[in-house]
């Protein structure tokens, strides 16, 4: 009985020992990430190999739905709304299929992208785009899987996808002009109340010119159509910093109201105290 324990033990060990052992996927994981304008586009997928088999039209058949790769669901991730065969995708991840054909494969960017594998037939509700591309014969082989960032400029790209001697490349567009414009627009036209706020708060809290922060936050609160309790507050501290305990007192009476108001019971005491501290009547 004891000899039959102890095999039972050592087979046990052998397992345990095996479970442990690191073997490498016969088809890699890879990210690549690219900058595209001021867009960030990153791709996830698993790459196979030929291993000497007859890729398309046979290990991939055409007319169906291929995941463009192995394992898990290929996957693209934009930053920033793109465009895709004139369709706008809103920023997010989507899942990569491919329908490859002799000549032509019909590239799919869809809406669900955790699923394993390619399902038998697209929902039609789940594919943001669907673009046709052509196929270009190359020179030699391409062994491994490969998905590329190629024709890069500052408004656009393209998906390259590569193996065996087949090319294929999906252009995609940036708002990169958007962007930029916008960006311009606000540079030129001065900064924002938030920015104001947040400039006079941080000289506030870092003891720097407390008359800057003053004439800062008052800048602030300017451009703000109704100032919330919290941030009349903030502006009757740097008042009262700055010496302006008359101006200091009004601010925390018009913050001790919107405190009340809001039910904020914190603000409410906060303000009574520094009322109280300011000699308020």
């Amino acid at each position: 009985m004891k000899k039959i324990m102890l095999l039972f033990g050592v087979i046990g060990m052998t397992f345990s020992v095996n479970a442990q052992i690191q073997t490498p996927q016969p088809s890699p994981f890879s990210k690549v990430e690219q900058t595209v304008g001021l867009t960030e586009v990153s791709l996830e997928y698993s790459r196979p190999n030929m291993r000497g088999r007859t890729i398309f039209g046979d290990l991939v058949p055409y007319g169906r739905v291929w995941r463009l790769g192995a394992n898990a669901n290929t996957k693209i991730t934009f930053s920033t709304n793109v465009t895709v065969g004139g369709k706008e995708l809103k920023a997010g991840t989507y899942a990569l299929f491919a329908i490859p054909n002799e000549n032509n494969w019909d590239v799919v960017f869809y809406s669900s992208a955790e699923n394993w594998g390619a399902p038998q037939e697209l929902d039609e509700s789940k594919i943001a785009a669907k673009v046709k591309v052509e196929t270009y014969k190359l020179p030699m082989d391409i062994e491994t899987f490969t998905l590329s960032f190629d024709d890069l400029s500052s408004t656009g790209a393209t998906l390259g996808m590569m193996w065996a001697n087949v090319y294929a490349g999906v252009k995609f567009e940036v708002p990169t002009d958007k962007i930029v414009a916008a960006s311009i627009d606000k540079v030129m036209n001065g900064p924002g109340a938030g920015d104001y706020y947040a400039a006079a708060v941080y000289y506030f809290q870092e003891d720097k010119d407390i008359n800057q922060a003053k004439t800062w936050m008052d800048k602030a609160m300017s451009m703000i159509p109704k100032p919330a309790f919290y941030q009349l507050r903030q502006q009757s501290l740097i008042y009262a910093k700055a010496g302006d305990k008359k101006g200091a007192i009004e601010l925390a009476k018009k913050s001790l109201k919107a405190s009340e108001e809001a039910g904020n019971l914190d603000y409410i005491k906060m303000n009574k105290d520094s009322l109280k501290e300011w000699g308020a009547k």
